[in-house]
């Protein structure tokens, strides 16, 4: 146990904090795809989803060499034909050259952008609005949604993993404890998101802009994290607020009611 150093139980504690924040992404979208599952099944989907996103970030850290030359450019967007005077800027190597880490941000994001705004739309479809029960999916298609999106996420939790800490095995135990700690909350964050419409809207819409964010992110342009976890942060604040004011209202009204124990 010779890294097991107050260094190392220092970085422990901050990285598994981190990963837990990075991974409220990845929960919300196991959350919203797995609804579509039979009810039996959606437990075991979201385990299995977030074991296979322990797996991929433990493999991901284990060739951390090929990591870093999936930043290598594999060619330029000028060589494609696209005129220099488009990529201009203070940045321009970063935009003109494209890697396999641009492609995966790019193909990531694109996708969970599709997806989220296929789920909103759907929210206002006539067949949801009527309580019509909605077209259950395979086990199987969930499973391949959560794993191309691990694939995304696992990303920026390993580099982060990297740039905190410098031992192998604190950065495996740093993921391990984050993703028990979401394994051990997942179904009471997946009820909670499904019995609250309005809080599943935000959750969406928030995909929506983290797709964004990877898009950007592999188009060369950078946005500060912080920004979008802060917005996360307070929105979600503002909408429990809103559910609890809804809460007491509802309680309000059933004990008004006649024989409920207000005066006729």
């Amino acid at each position: 146990m010779e890294w097991f150093t107050f260094q190392n139980a220092g970085d422990l504690v901050v990285l598994s904090l981190m990963e837990i924040v990075l991974g409220i992404d990845n929960i919300v979208f196991i959350a919203i795809v797995t609804a579509r599952l039979p009810d039996e099944l959606r437990s075991k989907a979201r385990k299995i989803g977030l074991l296979l996103a322990l797996g991929m970030r433990i493999l991901l850290l284990c060739v951390i060499d090929w990591i870093a030359g999936m930043e290598k450019a594999m060619f330029n967007l000028t060589s494609l034909g696209i005129p220099e005077e488009w990529l201009q800027g203070d940045h321009f190597d970063e935009v003109n050259g494209i890697s396999l880490r641009d492609l995966v941000l790019l193909i990531g994001g694109l996708f969970l952008i599709g997806k989220s705004v296929v789920e909103i739309h759907e929210q206002f479809s006539p067949e949801h609005q009527a309580g019509v029960k909605k077209k259950e999916a395979t086990f199987g298609s969930v499973l391949l949604q959560i794993a191309i999106l691990d694939m995304v996420f696992s990303l920026d939790s390993v580099i982060a993993a990297v740039g905190l800490a410098e031992h192998l095995s604190v950065m495996i135990a740093a993921i391990c404890i984050a993703v028990g700690m979401m394994i051990l909350f997942a179904n009471r964050i997946s009820l909670f998101v499904e019995q609250n419409p309005t809080l599943k809207m935000l959750a969406l819409s928030f995909l929506i802009l983290i797709g964004v964010m990877l898009v950007s992110e592999g188009s060369g342009a950078h946005i500060n994290k912080g920004y979008v976890y802060f917005a996360m942060v307070f929105s979600l604040a503002v909408e429990f607020m809103n559910i609890r004011l809804r809460v007491k209202a509802e309680a309000a009204a059933a004990l008004a009611e006649p024989g409920n124990g207000a005066p006729d």
